[in-house]
C-alpha cells in the first residue's frame, strides 16, 4: 500500500517524491484539494503557465481515449525541461487510463490526477493507492489544529502579529474549506495592513463565520435546484462534523426568508436583493436569485411545512436525522427544477 496518511501529505506535497511520479489528489475539500494540486505542479515544472511545461487534460477526453494519458505522458519535452499533466476527473471514469499509465512506468512526466471525494473502493483511488509508482492524497476537512496554522501562516507572511484572543475568536469562524478559511484571513490581512497587530474588533468587523456560509451554500444549492451541489456540499458538511439539525435550521430559515420575498414579489411592491438587511454575503446572491425565479409563494409555504416535518421527525429517530436532512433537501432541490414560477 502507498496510501499517504493525511498527516504526511504536506510533507509530500512540499517535496515530491520522484519515485512516485502519478499523484492522486482528492477528497471532500475542494479548497484543499485544488490548493494541493497546484502545490504539486509548481514543484514539478519551472513555469506551469508554459504550455510546453503543463499539459491540461480533461477527464471526458481521456475516459474517451485511454491511451491518450500514457501518449502525453510519454512526450518528450522541448529543450529538456520538466513536464507535468494536469489531468481533472470531473467524475469520469479515468481508471483504465491510469491503470494503463502506472503499468508502462513513465517516469520523466509528473502526472497530476485532480479527483473529487472518491469511496475507499473507488477503482481510482485503489490502484493509485497500491502502485509502487503513485502516491495518493486525502483531502479532508481542516481540523482545529489545521485552522490554527493556516492562520499563523498567512498572518506571518503579511508580517502581521494577531493578539491571542482574536486568535481565539477567528479560529472557531473558519469553516472546514480551505480556500474559504484562506480567503477570510487574507481579507483580515488585508484590513489590517498598515498595522503591526490584529485585534478581537478587526476580525469581529471583517471575518464571515465560513461555518455558517457552508450550511448556508447548502440550503441555497437546495432551493436554487442544484442536487449535484448539493450533494457535494452535503459531503463537506459530513466531513465537518456538522449536524442535521444545524442544517435543517438553516432550511427554515432560509425557505422563511425566501417565502417573504416571494410574497413582495407577486403583490407587485419594490424588491431589491441588494437592499435587504441584514446585506447578503455577495457569494449567496446568485443562487437566491435562482431561488427567487423557480419558487411560488405558494410552493414555499408548502415546503415549510414539510421541513418542519421533517424536523419533527429527525427529533424523533435522532440515529436517521443525517438521512432525513439529506432527503428532505435532495427532495427540495428535486421540487425546485420541476418547473419554473
Amino acid at each position: 500500500m502507498v496510501a499517504i496518511k493525511a498527516a504526511d501529505v504536506d510533507a509530500f506535497v512540499a517535496r515530491p517524491d520522484p519515485a512516485r511520479p502519478v499523484v492522486l489528489v482528492f477528497g471532500p475539500d475542494g479548497g484543499l484539494v485544488s490548493e494541493r494540486v497546484n502545490a504539486v505542479i509548481k514543484a514539478s515544472v519551472d513555469d506551469p503557465r508554459d504550455p510546453f511545461a503543463l499539459a491540461r487534460l480533461e477527464g471526458d477526453d481521456v475516459s474517451a481515449n485511454p491511451s491518450r494519458l500514457v501518449e502525453e505522458a510519454q512526450t518528450i519535452p522541448l529543450f529538456g525541461s520538466r513536464r507535468a499533466i494536469w489531468l481533472k476527473t470531473a467524475s469520469r471514469n479515468v481508471a483504465p487510463a491510469v491503470e494503463a499509465l502506472l503499468g508502462a512506468g513513465v517516469a520523466e512526466c509528473r502526472v497530476v490526477i485532480e479527483a473529487g471525494d472518491l469511496r475507499r473502493n473507488a477503482p481510482l483511488r485503489v490502484l493509485c493507492e497500491r502502485a509502487k509508482n503513485a502516491a495518493a492524497l486525502p483531502c479532508y476537512a481542516d481540523s482545529e489544529k489545521d485552522r490554527a496554522r493556516l492562520i499563523d501562516e498567512e498572518m506571518r507572511a503579511a508580517g502581521l502579529t494577531l493578539m491571542p484572543d482574536a486568535r481565539a475568536l477567528l479560529i472557531p469562524l473558519l469553516g472546514g474549506d480551505r480556500a474559504a478559511s484562506r480567503n477570510e484571513i487574507r481579507k483580515l490581512a488585508l484590513y489590517a495592513r498598515g498595522r503591526e497587530k490584529v485585534g478581537v474588533e478587526d476580525v469581529a468587523a471583517v471575518v464571515s463565520d465560513a461555518s455558517a456560509l457552508a450550511l448556508e451554500d447548502i440550503v441555497d444549492a437546495a432551493f436554487a435546484g442544484r442536487p449535484a451541489e448539493l450533494e457535494a456540499q452535503l459531503a463537506k458538511a459530513r466531513t465537518a462534523g456538522s449536524s442535521a439539525g444545524s442544517i435543517l435550521f438553516n432550511a427554515q430559515r432560509q425557505v422563511a426568508q425566501l417565502h417573504k420575498w416571494r410574497t413582495t414579489i407577486e403583490d407587485g411592491a419594490p424588491f431589491s436583493l441588494d437592499a435587504v438587511q441584514p446585506p447578503l454575503h455577495f457569494r449567496r446572491k446568485t443562487t437566491i436569485e435562482a431561488a427567487l425565479k423557480l419558487w411560488s409563494a405558494a410552493r414555499l409555504a408548502g415546503t415549510m411545512a414539510e421541513l418542519a416535518e421533517a424536523v419533527l421527525e429527525s427529533r424523533r429517530t435522532a440515529m436517521l436525522a443525517d438521512t432525513i436532512a439529506e432527503r428532505s433537501l435532495l427532495a427540495i432541490a428535486a421540487n425546485a427544477r420541476r418547473s419554473a414560477v
